[in-house]
């Protein structure tokens, strides 16, 4: 009967002890989650794994972030999107030393697994740190250092890993995220070109798991998931904490100046209708916006057409931003016939453009709405063109015949 009483009371000590036992595997493995920098390329922040050996005294550190720029082809495969990345491994202190540097925050979460689980997981790091099997083709939101970060704790430690929800009830798209980051950094300019180049894809609302591409939501995934059935990670803390370097300040964003263009147009618009000097300044602005714009559309289409993964393609942008432009441009100021239609066609398609802004299935940048104005309003001028010149001409022959009589007189 006391053996009854006991038997209870015997297992959960067990049990204690078995969960109690040392970790005889030495090891100490930890999520790096780096806080965002100064440059655009490190506005999104950063990931690595940290492995400490406590029995031979390793300290170090697996980057999958690092890359050759000195490859002759670089900025080639870089437009194309073969950006060839590799997994680097150098000490701890090293890397400390080179986020002090930058004056960029590190957060360490301890990942609680076993030690058998963190031999496995160590086991391939050394191996993937290979000279033969560390590179990889990086795509900025599916494959890049902090998935790759992501896909080795899960695939390669053996633990049945869930990742709970850390997303809002209202799903972010992709660009939503990458604005968080853009604003937060005021990089108007950088957020305009990349809404510029980026197509509709980026648009899709993002899953879970999908939002872990960028470092602070992997790290918020890790904080939130489970391992077998228990926390994965210990509560986060800073191995490196700076003060956050405040970001510039600039008035000269891209809807500011766009905005101004486009009340200086306005009024130079309707005073060429009087003005002959106001009329040469536009033939000039004319040339030189249309050609901006037309380079715009060529970027657009190539970025579309070369690009091997699908970040550039689907861009409605290409529908204001027509490729045609560029070669119109050199010829804006002929009085032509089909130059007439072609800017009647082009002042229709903005015009359907910008009244279908909300429908779009695409964010177009803020920015973009001056330049529509500014199209509509040269576009319907250059249409009209020769019907303006004819009733210029025509006041500026009565004002002569006026001069001439009262001189007579």
């Amino acid at each position: 009967m006391r053996l009854r009483r006991l038997f209870p009371c015997i297992l959960a000590l067990l049990c204690l002890q078995a969960v109690a036992q040392p970790d005889s595997s030495h090891l100490r493995i930890g999520l790096l989650t780096c806080s965002p920098g100064a440059e655009l390329y490190s506005t999104f922040g950063h990931t690595a794994i940290r492995v400490t050996d406590s029995a031979s005294g390793v300290d170090m550190v697996y980057n999958y972030g690092t890359f050759d720029d000195r490859d002759p082809n670089f900025y080639i495969k870089f437009v194309k999107g073969i950006m060839l990345y590799a997994l680097s491994n150098y000490s701890y202190s090293d890397f400390l030393r080179e986020y002090t540097y930058e004056n960029r925050s590190v957060i360490d979460q301890e990942l609680l697994l076993t030690g058998a689980q963190k031999q496995s997981l160590y086991a391939a790091l050394q191996e993937n740190a290979r000279e033969e099997n560390r590179y990889y083709n990086y795509y900025f939101h599916t494959d890049n250092c902090t998935t790759r970060a992501r896909d080795m704790i899960v695939q390669k430690t053996g633990a049945a890993i869930v990742f709970n929800n850390i997303l809002p009830e209202k799903r972010p798209s992709y660009r939503n995220l990458i604005h968080t980051y853009l604003d937060k950094a005021n990089q108007d300019w950088s957020k305009f070109g990349i809404d510029l180049l980026l197509g509709s894809n980026l648009d899709e609302k993002v899953t879970n798991e999908q939002a872990m591409f960028l470092p602070d939501y992997l790290m918020k995934g890790i904080d939130a998931a489970t391992a077998n059935g228990h926390k994965l990670a210990k509560k986060y803390q800073f191995a490196l904490q700076l003060p956050p370097t405040p970001p510039g300040v600039t008035l000269l964003t891209p809807l500011f100046l766009f905005s101004m263009l486009f009340i200086i147009i306005g009024l130079l618009s309707f005073g060429a209708l009087t003005n002959v000097w106001a009329q040469r300044i536009l033939n000039v602005f004319d040339a030189v916006f249309f050609l901006c714009i037309g380079i715009f559309g060529i970027l657009i289409v190539t970025l579309w057409a070369i690009r091997v993964d699908t970040v550039c393609r689907d861009n409605f942008n290409v529908i204001w931003a027509l490729p045609t432009h560029f070669f119109v441009a050199f010829v804006v100021y002929f009085k032509r016939k089909w130059l007439q239609t072609y800017f009647r066609i082009t002042f229709a398609i903005t015009l359907l453009f910008t009244l279908c802004w909300f429908f779009i299935p695409q964010q177009v940048n803020a920015a973009v709405l001056p330049l529509l104005g500014i199209m509509l309003m040269r576009s319907y001028f250059r249409g009209n063109l020769p019907v303006k010149q004819r009733k210029l001409r025509h006041t500026a022959n009565i004002i002569s015949s006026s001069k001439t009589i009262n001189i007579e007189l």
